[in-house]
């Protein structure tokens, strides 16, 4: 990725997008654990560390081929360009500058009129905008859905994340590959989808260094709408409402697990939002005080007691599930390798 204009604060210049853009702080060699929710961290060290879960994972990925799902994926879109898209390429640049991302990914934009973005692949991640999004977002708002998916692919959660999508599809279809045993692997996949999230809600606003542009988007994605009218503070409040709830997070989670969303309501990852920015942990990382690349990580161990103090017994609910369901999918497999 070609080097941005910085001076000498370390910020970068918008690279004349927009004439209002603001320059934003260079996050030189950041760690995408800097911006991992601690209930996100937890859950995806325990799936890594699952016996054969990534190579359950793998096979099914294998059953299809991974060029053939990047394509599919691809088939109904336009890759973002200087010359395809000049005003989301130059944004995008923007972004992966920001972030100080390892290589600008391939960017596609999808017509589709449901607001949306997500981020796919194995060995090779990509982006994808749909065209609603595209048009309802302003230039700030975009680069904010652009960053967030951005954390994505930083934070390695690409394979999950597609293998999520693929199986929410086969098991709408009924295919046969996608029996009991992966079921209870994507009701865990879904409770970690969701949780990823807020990861990913984090490196968005580290991405445009600005909450309140975080928080409108968020608005916006909930319940569409002009900016003229909508309430930004009355969002806020209602996003309060969890918070004064005390473990109401949690109970929302599990809610969720059971009507199958991959995604945490607006209004959640609001409340979510702002705690991290309360506890102080946005301005450190301006500050310039953060994990870089390379830095030792914290032991596994350690994860887990802070998602315990996130999310108290959830954490340890979802390993318990992510356990029992890799077993099954790992004896699934290996009766049908000796049939």
């Amino acid at each position: 990725m070609a080097d941005g204009d910085n001076d000498e604060g370390g910020r970068v210049n918008g690279g004349g997008t927009t004439g209002d853009w603001t320059a934003k702080r260079v996050l030189s060699d950041i760690s995408s654990r800097t911006w991992e929710h601690p209930a996100d961290r937890a859950a995806l060290a325990a799936l890594r560390k699952l016996p054969m879960f990534d190579d359950v994972l793998r096979t099914l990925f294998g059953f299809f081929g991974e060029k053939p799902i990047r394509l599919a994926f691809q088939a109904n879109a336009v890759q973002v360009s200087k010359n395809q898209f000049p005003r989301i390429h130059g944004l995008y640049s923007d972004v992966c500058k920001t972030l100080d991302a390892p290589e600008q990914y391939p960017i596609f934009v999808s017509q589709t009129p449901i607001v949306n973005a997500g981020a796919y692949g194995m060995d090779d991640p990509f982006i994808i905008l749909n065209s609603g999004t595209v048009k309802l977002l302003d230039d700030e708002q975009l680069s904010y859905v652009m960053g967030h998916e951005l954390g994505h692919i930083m934070s390695d959660h690409v394979l999950y994340r597609t293998m999520t999508v693929l199986l929410i599809n086969l098991a709408q279809m009924g295919f046969p590959i996608v029996g009991l045993a992966a079921r209870a692997i994507l009701v865990a996949l879904l409770e970690w989808s969701r949780k990823s999230e807020l990861s990913a809600d984090r490196a968005g606003l580290l991405a445009i260094q600005d909450p309140d542009r975080v928080m409108g988007t968020m608005l916006k994605m909930a319940g569409g709408g002009d900016d003229d009218e909508t309430s930004l503070a009355e969002f806020i409040r209602q996003a309060e409402e969890y918070r004064a709830s005390g473990d109401m997070a949690d109970q929302v989670f599990k809610v969720l697990n059971l009507i199958g969303q991959s995604h945490p309501f607006w209004v959640l990852r609001v409340s979510e939002l702002r705690g991290w920015i309360e506890e102080g942990e946005y301005d450190r990382i301006l500050r310039g005080e953060y994990q870089r690349r390379g830095d030792p990580d914290p032991a596994y161990r350690e994860d887990l007691t802070e998602a315990a103090n996130a999310y108290a017994t959830g954490a340890k609910d979802f390993i318990d599930t992510m356990a029992g369901a890799a077993k099954k999918v790992g004896e699934s497999f290996m009766d049908s390798f000796r049939r």
